[in-house]
């Protein structure tokens, strides 16, 4: 067992590593370093019930300051490692601290992709990742009359949904020709898109934003590649996330769009662990190594790590599950699929409540679901299984999942 443990991130992930070596027993030193202050908290709620005033920022913490001390885990809020020294294993701090580990876990997550346009730098543009991000949203949104969404990925469509919601006019500005082209299938992408639709937002796809306009250093309006001047007081960057890796690379760790970890999600140098959405992991359903943006995958991948840790080692295999809440439709996803997978639509897509199965050479791979739990449930289990499902059994919603899944 590492005499002391260095985990920095203290986001899902991170905080999750932390309880699950307390809970495992182990001894030592654990230290959690994350650069925000404040307490660990969940992000998911950010872009949803927060910006509706339905969650208090109190009811994003994952823990109170009292689970830290009674478990006696360091936390360094508001603090950030600027180098690790491989060598002698020790990180040093920008307060000017540091602290020595006999492992070391990279939890740094990804950091929003901003455009580089004429007058991105203004007021009013800004991401959604962090509370900060969502407290200076929430401020925007209480005067705005007028927002446009740059991206139709998972963020930009719960942003736009609250903003609908709030009565505010909505422009969807997406480069690729629909919308979430690198999430799901074609008929889930639609129907979300529709319903976004039927609220009042408007989409324009195979549209990129050029510059921004603004007035006394606020954004006013979005200029697009295909001449439009789209009317905004606020605009959000949905455009994807990049790794944060940069401590990794520094430290000379191998980095190849995101940090590269082996199935037990160690490092190239083996006292140091990755894991959440800054680590590439090979994995038993994909010929390539993945990186994978899921709290989910954050928190197993947290465990995982944990357990080999206290002693009791395993690659690292779990089926990767996702959500979205837009609305009142719920998107959950089990599963990876290639753009190149079979659709297999399993009910009808006017009641609101259906699936699609994607099957690559008659091997199910990932498992969409709108408003469907049972489905959902039942993908999870046949992933994890292995279980063949055939098209005709895909397709006939009255053969139950489940059942394969028992069996």
């Amino acid at each position: 067992m590492p005499e002391a443990v260095v985990i920095v991130g203290a986001g899902q992930g991170g905080f999750q590593l932390a309880a699950s070596l307390r809970d495992g027993g182990h001894p030592g030193p654990l230290t959690l370093i994350g650069e925000e202050p404040g307490l660990p908290y969940q992000r998911p709620p950010l872009s949803k019930g927060y910006l509706l005033g339905k969650t208090a920022a109190q009811q994003l913490e994952l823990r109170p300051a009292a689970f830290f001390v009674e478990r006696n885990i360091e936390l360094l809020a508001g603090d950030r490692v600027l180098a690790i020294d491989g060598a002698a294993r020790i990180v040093q701090l920008a307060s000017g601290a540091t602290r020595p580990y006999g492992h070391l876990v990279l939890a740094t997550g990804a950091r929003p992709r901003m455009l580089k346009v004429p007058g991105a730098e203004l007021a009013g543009v800004q991401a959604l990742r962090t509370a900060v991000d969502a407290r200076a949203l929430l401020r925007r949104l209480g005067t705005a009359r007028r927002l446009v969404v740059i991206g139709a990925g998972f963020i930009g469509l719960e942003v736009a949904v609250v903003a609908c919601e709030l009565g505010l006019q909505v422009d969807v500005l997406e480069s690729a020709e629909r919308a979430l082209l690198r999430c799901v299938s074609a008929p889930v992408a639609t129907y979300l898109a529709d319903a976004l639709a039927r609220r009042g937002a408007r989409f324009h796809f195979s549209s990129a934003a050029e510059a921004f306009h603004g007035e006394q250093g606020h954004v006013r309006a979005v200029l697009t590649n295909r001449g439009e001047t789209l009317a905004a007081d606020v605009v959000v960057v949905g455009a994807g996330v990049e790794p944060d890796d940069a401590l990794a690379r520094a430290a000379g760790l191998q980095v190849q769009g995101g940090i590269v970890v082996d199935a037990h999600l160690l490092t190239s140098d083996p006292a140091i662990s990755a894991i959440g959405d800054c680590a590439r992991f090979p994995a038993p359903y994909s010929a390539q190594p993945l990186r994978l943006e899921s709290v989910q995958n954050a928190v197993d991948q947290a465990r995982c790590v944990a357990a080999r840790l206290a002693g009791k080692p395993a690659p690292y295999e779990k089926v990767p599950w996702f959500w979205s809440d837009q609305g009142e439709n719920r998107l959950q996803i089990a599963g990876v699929a290639e753009a190149s997978d079979e659709v297999v639509l399993r009910g009808a897509v006017g009641d609101g409540k259906f699936s699609v199965l994607r099957l690559r050479g008659g091997r199910l791979t990932a498992v969409e679901s709108i408003n469907n739990a049972a489905d959902h449930m039942a993908a999870r289990k046949l992933l994890a299984a292995g279980v063949t499902v055939t098209c005709e059994q895909a397709a006939d919603t009255s053969f139950k999942l489940a059942s394969l899944a028992a069996a």
